[in-house]
């Protein structure tokens, strides 16, 4: 199976631009089209040499409240030794276009696009950009939930090529799921997955459930259901839908829809805030 991943390049419109776009924010979700992702949005991090990030996810009281996401731009010679400043930070790294190296534990893992990788909080991790090219990647942040008996998960470093994608019951294959992490495995209180429609696929009915979710395109277009509305996304959009938000999905072609999807999972629900100290 041929593969893309569709990766912002940055920019910035020129005046003639009519001001008309899709980007929507409503109390249960957002879209954010790729058409947004501008110079002009970008942020710089604490500790990354050339490097610039298009933050299109973040915790919102209200909203969806478990997790970050961004996507990096590193620039040839860029990258960082000290990337993550949150000791208590889990993350998932997917790679949308070029190479990069990553550092884990002592061990260097030559990543391409395609590349997934997992990180605990803890994890003792450096990225680099030793090529000529830019490289990007999705950065998908939460706070790990430990439970007391359980351990925390290791890290791994895969790809989408490596992973055999698992078929939906009753959909003849048209709708698969790219598992990077076994769903049985409960250590894990976060799945990043690839979801993919061949055309004509459908999610037949309107999910409505607990599960916060980051929803970003990589290839295809489809007509997405998102609460009350139809709104058509297509490759490099982003979706960010709150908890019950319903949901479904019609894959209409003309090539395959994929998607890279956050979801929480495992833990229950908290019953009372966190006391300030």
């Amino acid at each position: 199976m041929t593969r893309s991943y569709y990766a912002p390049q940055g920019g910035h419109p020129p005046q003639t631009e009519l001001l008309t776009g899709r980007a929507v924010f409503t109390e249960a979700y957002a879209v954010i089209p790729r058409g947004v992702m501008q110079d002009i949005v970008t942020s710089l991090l604490p500790f990354w040499d050339k490097t610039r990030a298009w933050v299109i996810a973040r915790p919102l009281s209200g909203f969806a409240e478990t997790f970050s996401q961004y996507i990096m731009e590193v620039l040839p010679g860029g990258g960082s030794e000290r990337p993550e400043p949150d000791p208590e930070a889990e993350c998932v790294l997917f790679v949308v276009e070029g190479q990069m190296n990553l550092t884990l534990g002592g061990q260097r893992h030559a990543m391409a696009a395609g590349g997934y990788a997992y990180l605990p909080p803890g994890a003792r991790w450096s990225l680099r950009n030793e090529t000529t090219a830019p490289v990007r990647f999705h950065w998908v942040r939460k706070a790990y939930e430990q439970v007391d008996g359980i351990a925390l998960p290791e890290a791994f470093v895969t790809s989408d090529e490596a992973v055999k994608p698992v078929a939906m019951p009753g959909t003849d294959g048209k709708w698969t799921t790219t598992r990077f992490a076994d769903p049985n495995d409960i250590r894990h209180d976060m799945h990043v997955n690839i979801v993919t429609f061949e055309p004509g696929a459908v999610i037949p009915f309107a999910e409505t459930h607990v599960m916060e979710h980051g929803l970003y395109v990589l290839e295809g277009k489809a007509v997405y259901r998102l609460n009350r509305d139809w709104v058509e996304v297509e490759a490099g959009d982003f979706m960010w839908l709150r908890a019950f938000c319903p949901q479904a999905c019609y894959a209409g072609g003309p090539g395959r829809f994929r998607y890279l999807l956050y979801k929480d999972v495992n833990r229950h629900m908290k019953l009372k805030s966190t006391p300030v100290r």
